[in-house]
């Protein structure tokens, strides 16, 4: 088992190898490397992560097959099947680290904000109940007098759902919240700029890491 601060830094090397263009991982895995893994998985972090085709956590933190369980839904909204397959991974393979990755330019964002001024796009009841998940966070920063720029808005809107989903997964869950408390599981926000490439941990990482 990969204790959580290590899995942390393992993540940041890889996203600076990323952002560096000096990607450690082959292109394709060989046939060893998948036969190796038929064996079972030993994923050292879970990537709630949004859906946007930009974002490929594999791609995003260089790493290969088996390194990560990746749970991908637009909005990164932590939901009940989101949290579920959290809490599989967590209990199963023993991962101790949960990083709830959202991005900028989120499209799940945009479409939340425009719903709340009273301008919804044509959605279907599956596609408002993320739109449901994402407001409070939009609803939250709209009501901030100190921010009145559309960008920071939208960027403050992106940061805030992450923790929302954050939030949910450490304390939404009785599983997590003893795996927290007992075993040593972190719960860390970040945030993928499609302009850089690089991901801030701004949420939850302990000071140093």
């Amino acid at each position: 088992m990969i204790p959580a601060v290590e899995a942390l830094r393992r993540l940041r090397e890889g996203n600076r190898r990323f952002v560096a263009n000096g990607t450690a991982q082959p292109r394709f895995a060989d046939r060893a490397s998948r036969a190796a893994l038929m064996a079972g998985q030993e994923p050292f972090a879970i990537i709630l992560g949004c859906s946007d085709s930009r974002v490929p956590a594999e791609l995003v933190f260089d790493q290969g097959l088996g390194d990560l369980f990746v749970v991908r839904v637009a909005g990164n909204v932590a939901t009940p099947s989101q949290i579920g397959s959290v809490e599989f991974a967590a209990a199963q393979f023993g991962t101790r680290l949960v990083l709830v990755l959202g991005h900028t330019q989120c499209g799940a964002i945009a479409a939340t904000l425009e719903a709340v001024k009273g301008h919804p796009i044509e959605e279907s009841p599956n596609l408002r109940s993320i739109i449901d998940q994402v407001r409070p966070s939009v609803e939250r920063v709209l009501r901030d007098p100190h921010i009145e720029d559309p960008n920071a808005l939208f960027r403050e809107a992106v940061r805030q759902n992450v923790q929302t989903s954050a939030n949910h997964l450490r304390s939404g869950s009785a599983l997590l919240k003893r795996l927290i408390q007992r075993d040593g599981l972190l719960v860390v926000g970040a945030e993928y700029s499609l302009e850089t490439g690089i991901v801030s941990f701004f949420d939850g990482a302990p000071p140093g890491t």
